[in-house]
């Protein structure tokens, strides 16, 4: 557990002080997370909300935070008083880790002091859209990989430690079942894979006697790099040393390929580990491969049984942020929420107003999912269920027979966690699940088929109602 309250961008802090001197503290505000459509995702696997409750219960400002902050000579001495107490003391809603989410919906849900709700902004952001980032490119990965496994292998390669380590994490949820990184390992109980560099081959006069001492020192867990010099003739090596090992009683798991043309090659190193006798040994690839090379050795019929995925997926190499925003939706006046719209010219950057919550519904007969909706608060929903197009009016979808889940869970109330946290296993086993509720046609790669994401009649007729309102002002 860390605290990591002065993690935050100095505006927060300066407008917190403006709060403070105008009166503000008593105010309540209500704050939407949530992601824009990004061209390359047209969805997200939601994770980072373990770290993100660690991040807030360890909320308060040290002596020496206090301290730095008066030698700055911004913030007048009653607002630095006042932080000397500062703790979270309003709710929090969030969506499950491992829950599929889209472009718009509000996955986390803030209603606090308006002091508390400024400060978190960015520390949860940077939390959140970190690991939703991995999260997602890993489950794109998994599924590029038709059901082979895959194992992360990028801490190296990381920006830095944490993200090493919650991305590793994160990349779990995703769908990797394993990884390289040894503290990740250890913290979260995750399996760690792993074998051996090229850096062991070279250390020895040949691959050969390379191989054997390996097999020497773990003769039940014996996996091969075989592309240090020449990859066939390391095939060849590791065949002879798998005959050694099978004379002994022993077991070989299989070789490693970390270069070259990897669907010509596993397809080759099947073929002559079969003929060898070895029928059970795996191919295991690893080098830069991300889903879109996933997709090549599909349809090249590659012979490839795990995946070890590094750079591409730890970095998300392709699209390095997630795009998560902090708007404010509501502000609390003697009792009373008052919406409010983010206006803007760019129509990807009008915000929705007001408490919201977040419903996925499920075709009855076959529990895959068909649409999500979001609602105002304690917003009725009918059944039957019509759906429209927010833009596209003309477009409608009628569900009689459906089953509907809300998305979000309070996780703090008054400042205390009232959220019963699942282990990594169950996390894990749920983002399976929902996974698994969704057409192959909405997950594909390429140009996948767009899933809908409508307002509530409600929300609908109060965004509208504030743009009209708008345009006399």
């Amino acid at each position: 557990m860390r605290n990591l309250t002065m993690m935050t961008d100095f505006y927060q802090l300066t407008m917190m002080n403006g709060y403070f001197l105008k009166h503000k503290t008593g105010e309540t505000a209500v704050f939407d997370v949530f992601f824009r459509q990004k061209d390359t995702m047209n969805y997200a696997v939601f994770a980072g909300l373990d770290q993100a409750i660690d991040y807030i219960e360890n909320l308060r400002f040290s002596a020496d935070d206090i301290e730095y902050l008066r030698s700055l000579g911004t913030f007048h001495p009653d607002f630095l008083e006042y932080l000397k107490n500062f703790r979270f003391t309003g709710d929090m809603y969030s969506v499950c880790e491992g829950d599929i989410v889209y472009p718009q919906e509000p996955i986390m849900i803030i209603k606090a002091p308006i002091l508390e709700a400024q400060l978190i902004e960015t520390a949860l952001l940077n939390i959140v859209n970190h690991q939703t980032l991995i999260a997602t490119k890993s489950a794109r990965i998994v599924y590029a990989a038709r059901g082979k496994n895959v194992v992360e292998f990028g801490l190296r390669r990381a920006q830095g430690p944490d993200a090493g380590i919650y991305g590793a994490r994160a990349s779990i949820i995703g769908g990797c079942r394993g990884t390289s990184n040894v503290l990740t390992g250890k913290m979260f109980n995750i399996p760690v894979k792993g074998t051996h560099a090229h850096s062991w081959v070279m250390s020895f006069d040949s691959e050969l006697e390379a191989f054997r001492a390996f097999a020497e020192v773990y003769p039940d867990s014996c996996l091969l790099l075989v592309d240090t010099y020449d990859s066939v003739q390391g095939i060849k090596n590791a065949i002879t040393v798998f005959n050694e090992l099978k004379a002994k009683g022993h077991k070989p798991v299989g070789i490693r390929l970390d270069s070259g043309d990897l669907a010509y090659l596993s397809k080759l190193a099947r073929r002559m580990l079969d003929e060898a006798g070895f029928p059970d040994a795996v191919v295991f690839a690893s080098g830069d491969i991300d889903e879109y090379l996933l997709e090549a050795l599909y349809s090249q019929g590659a012979k490839i049984d795990v995946y070890g995925v590094g750079t591409k997926l730890i970095t998300s190499e392709d699209m390095p942020s997630l795009g998560g925003v902090y708007k404010l939706s509501a502000i609390e006046r003697n009792g009373v929420l008052e919406p409010r719209m983010k206006i803007s010219d760019s129509i990807v950057k009008v915000t929705n107003p007001g408490f919201k919550t977040l419903y996925r519904i499920y075709d009855k007969k076959n529990g895959m999912a068909v649409a999500d909706l979001i609602a105002l608060g304690g917003e009725k929903i009918d059944k039957p269920l019509v759906l429209t197009h927010e833009t596209e009016r003309w477009k409608t979808t009628t569900l009689a027979d459906y089953d509907i889940r809300c998305m979000l869970h309070k996780i703090f109330e008054n400042g205390k966690n009232v959220y019963d946290s699942p282990t990594l296993e169950k996390i894990v086993e749920f983002a399976d699940a929902e996974k698994s509720k969704f057409w192959d046609e909405y997950k594909r790669i390429a140009k996948p088929h767009i899933y809908k994401v409508n307002l509530s009649n409600g929300l609908y007729e109060l965004k509208h109602e504030i743009l009209e309102q708008n345009k006399s002002r």
